[in-house]
């Protein structure tokens, strides 16, 4: 009988920690899916810059001008070349913080060409339908081989400075843990380009002084919140990470992680390896992370301060709640569209907007259902 009893309570501790971490399907009726514009090749980013307006970034290099109701008013001239091959291409736009006032975006993108390229930022003004004075303020070091694995996510800090996520290039990915290359870190850049004095490995031997953290395999999703940042990434067939971004932290890759090789063999015996960070959610397998943004409207009270993960492997995106900083649920939505999603915003209006991605995407705009 106790046997029995003992079988019993870790069955329930089994379940009860099921529960606890699997990601539950949203009921159909909480919100409702308008589809504002059609037809967009392989799109990779959006972007609000005020008045109703956004803009798009397609992968081939294209920059479209929207209006509130996904009508397209411009196609944007002035993009720099990009070198569109496999993962590479026209990555995300950014609005400048001061926008508003000056005009300013930043694109990153892929540069080069088959045996020498990188990721790279621009910064232009936006004026009419054509980007002027543009000024590359940021190539990644150094070049590679391989058309894969960019990165290529920016976001503001509360302190006016830019983080850029970068990849590890795929073959390149010992270079992770080496901090003489850009290659599977975040950097932080003033807004010129310039290196902030306080970013941690400035004045050390060896060491690229834009690097903020390193340790990553390819960050897809990033996130500021006045100074924090939040940023995740594409394991291989597992070992996606989301992880809370600390000056100077070393995230593991590939030396410590839980991802799982394409040939199916473990990428290391290590999952966590001490001096080095644990991530705060990890996925095996793969859900393909591939945005992130956290809900700041009111049309979704529930919602409030919860992260939203777009996702390439599995249709649709996450919701992750948030409390005391700490993930305590999952929650699948959009399953509907039964597609990838590219990327995922909170609006201003308190929608949620998301680009599907493929050849024949779509923006779609989420709101109550009632």
């Amino acid at each position: 009988m106790v046997i029995a009893f003992i079988r019993s309570l870790r069955l329930f501790h089994l379940v009860l920690c099921l529960l606890c971490v699997a990601p539950l399907t949203a009921a159909a009726e909480d919100y409702r899916i308008d589809t504002l514009a059609e037809g967009l090749d392989h799109p990779w980013s959006l972007a609000f810059i005020g008045d109703g307006r956004m803009l798009i970034t397609e992968k081939a290099g294209r920059l479209f001008l929207l209006d509130a109701q996904g009508q397209r008013l411009a196609r944007v001239e002035g993009v720099p070349a990009v070198f569109d091959k496999s993962q590479g291409g026209l990555f995300e736009v950014l609005p400048a913080p001061d926008f508003a006032d000056s005009g300013m975006l930043y694109l990153s993108y892929a540069h080069g060409d088959a045996q020498a390229n990188a990721t790279r930022v621009l910064r232009a003004r936006l004026q009419g339908d054509r980007l002027v004075e543009g000024e590359v303020i940021f190539t990644a070091e150094p070049m590679k081989d391989t058309p894969v694995h960019y990165g290529g996510r920016m976001c503001w800090r509360g302190d006016g400075t830019l983080m850029l996520g970068l990849g590890d290039g795929f073959d390149y990915r010992e270079a992770a843990q080496a901090l003489d290359s850009h290659l599977g870190t975040l950097v932080r850049l003033n807004p010129d380009g310039s290196i902030p004095q306080d970013n941690p490995f400035v004045g050390r031997a060896g060491s690229l002084a834009a690097i903020y953290s390193y340790g990553h395999r390819n960050v897809q999703g990033l996130y500021c919140d006045g100074d924090a940042v939040w940023a995740h990434e594409h394991g291989p067939r597992g070992g996606d990470e989301l992880n809370r971004i600390e000056p100077g932290g070393n995230y593991g890759w590939p030396v410590a992680t839980h991802g799982i090789d394409y040939s199916g063999a473990r990428i290391s015996p290590y999952t966590e390896i001490e001096g080095m960070r644990d991530p705060m959610v990890h996925w095996t397998p793969s859900i393909g992370p591939s945005a992130l943004t956290r809900y700041a409207g009111d049309r979704f009270p529930d919602w409030q301060g919860d992260f939203f993960v777009a996702t390439l492997v599995e249709p649709g995106a996450r919701r992750l709640q948030m409390r005391d900083g700490a993930v305590v649920a999952q929650q699948r939505l959009l399953e509907a569209l039964g597609t990838r999603i590219r990327d995922i915003r909170s609006g201003p209006d308190g929608a949620l907007y998301v680009l599907t991605d493929g050849a024949d995407a779509a923006l779609h705009r989420i709101l109550p259902a009632d």
